[in-house]
């Protein structure tokens, strides 16, 4: 008899294989869709002179990072600062912590990280700033400071430039700390469907964030950079003249919730993320109209929506994902003449919101022409301090 411990959960895809054979649920990357993505947007920063510095919360693993700085990307954006570790390790070095941070474990954590590599932090209070630099001098490691100002969405930042002028005097006070330049992120605009008002929307958090550099210009002080913007607004960003660095994340992806978004084909991203799922019940009610699938809360996030069906042309019109449960999902047929999806059969989803859905997983399935790739893993899946 054969030892307990010699039991374990097999790889849910090998490479090689078609993706038909992967265990589910599996996130699945389309490597051409993906690849076109990044290609795309690294060719329109270019040739808008703008840096990119896609944000690695969207996908939390360091191979797509190594892929967009393989592309040009200057570096990445982390939320997090325990999320930046794992980066770190896979040889990625420039990487920008967009949001405050603050806590002696996350500083001496930031602290430590900043020996290895170039790191910035964004600030919107004093006792941040003398926080960080407690932590910095501690360890002997400088680190980049970016004010992030207030633009529309009312989370963090400051409110105008005499505030920034406030955080630089303290700032300028440690050596160790070099301030960079602003953070003007508007995430409330990223998913406004209509492209007109999404364009304004995106021209006023433009307008607001010159209205900052310009008076700051005015007392002398020059802003090496200015970073911000999504993958909803990216277009507009590239395009307002203030921006000299972009943060989109999603554009690898296209998750259901930025495909809703209306777009132009002046620059358009495709669905390249999808979560196979398998049919284990082909249901019992609605005359038969409901299929049950192994694809629920624990394998994706629906916070922005439930999932799409995905077929071969695109979104299924015949079929629906109508409930989510903890492990179980509920797939409606709409049309009562459509064959209905066999026990066992797959059916690919895309997740409504990518970034809590990576979070779910371990590794992502890249596949090629239906055939398996290569695994990724998702190795900030999980890092959240």
């Amino acid at each position: 008899m054969s030892s307990i411990h010699n039991i374990q959960v097999l790889p849910a895809a090998s490479p090689g294989n078609p993706i038909t054979s992967i265990d589910t649920p599996a996130l699945l990357l389309d490597a051409d869709a993906f690849e076109r993505n990044l290609d795309v947007m690294q060719a329109r920063a270019d040739e808008a002179g703008v840096a990119l510095r896609p944000h690695a919360k969207a996908h939390k693993c360091p191979a797509i990072a190594l892929a967009q700085i393989q592309r040009g990307a200057v570096g990445i954006c982390c939320q997090k600062v325990s999320e930046a570790l794992p980066f770190l390790h896979a040889g990625v070095t420039d990487i920008h912590i967009s949001n405050e941070v603050i806590g002696s474990a996350k500083l001496d954590l930031l602290a430590r990280m900043a020996l290895h590599g170039r790191f910035s932090v964004c600030v919107d209070h004093p006792d941040q700033v003398v926080a960080l630099a407690a932590a910095t001098a501690g360890h002997g490691s400088r680190i980049d400071v970016f004010v992030e100002i207030n633009v529309g969405q009312n989370r963090c930042g400051v409110a105008d430039a005499r505030q920034v002028l406030q955080l630089l005097e303290v700032i300028s006070a440690h050596a160790q700390l070099t301030f960079k330049g602003l953070q003007a992120y508007q995430g409330g605009i990223q998913h406004i469907r209509d492209y007109g008002e999404r364009r304004d929307a995106s021209a006023l958090a433009a307008a607001r964030t010159e209205e900052v550099v310009d008076a700051l210009r005015r007392d002398g002080v020059v802003c090496a950079v200015v970073t911000g913007g999504g993958s909803g607004s990216v277009e507009f960003d590239l395009a307002s003249g203030v921006y000299t660095e972009v943060q989109p994340g999603s554009y690898a992806f296209m998750d259901g919730d930025y495909g809703r978004n209306v777009y132009t084909d002046a620059l358009r991203f495709e669905h390249s993320l999808f979560l196979a799922t398998s049919v284990i019940s082909v249901g019992h009610s609605d005359a038969g109209q409901v299929v049950v699938v192994d694809a629920g809360l624990k394998s994706l996030a629906v916070d922005s929506g439930l999932p799409t069906v995905w077929g071969d042309d695109g979104a299924s019109s015949t079929l629906h994902y109508t409930v989510v449960n903890d492990e179980h999902g509920s797939v409606q047929m709409l049309n009562r003449d459509v064959v209905k999806p066999a026990l066992g059969s797959q059916l690919l989803l895309v997740p409504g919101h990518c970034d809590p859905t990576l979070n779910l997983h371990d590794e992502i399935v890249v596949f090629r022409e239906e055939r398996v790739e290569v695994i990724w893993p998702v190795s900030a899946r999980g890092h959240s301090r």
